[in-house]
């Protein structure tokens, strides 16, 4: 297995599109990552907020993710929705997105056979990398 990332996408004023959900599906397709699960969260202009687990996206979202299948159902639960709460601006929305690394497979495979091991792993938001490299 490779390594698991949680990415969390924001939607200032709830303009939740589904425009990324192509990209996810080339990724998925290309063999780069395998979707484990997905949270959606929405909280109004007055502060009521909704949550919804994958199985229940077509009641909101409709087919905005459609295609997109989880091999991991409910491993962003409760938790991790009361943490994205708490962050999360009135009049927005946010995806948290739960994805193995598949791509990385082999190299997790040949660091074990190696008898090594990893001590550190650190995930540099594309933003801040382009500001570092001038880009």
């Amino acid at each position: 297995m490779g390594p698991v990332d949680v990415i969390i996408i924001g939607f200032p004023g709830n303009k939740f599109n589904g425009r990324i959900a192509p990209a996810i599906l080339e990724l998925i397709e290309a063999g780069t990552i395998e979707i484990l699960d997905l949270l959606f969260m929405m909280k109004d202009a007055e502060g009521v907020v909704t949550a919804l687990e994958y199985h229940e996206f077509d009641e909101l979202l409709g087919t905005a993710v459609t295609g997109i299948t989880v091999s991991a159902p409910g491993a962003l639960g409760l938790d991790d929705a009361e943490e994205i709460r708490e962050d999360l601006p009135l009049n927005s929305s946010a995806l948290a997105i739960a994805f193995e690394n598949t791509w990385a497979a082999k190299f997790v495979d040949a660091i074990r056979d190696a008898d090594a091991v990893v001590i550190d792993q650190i995930r540099i938001p594309a933003a801040a990398a382009e500001i570092v490299l001038g880009r």
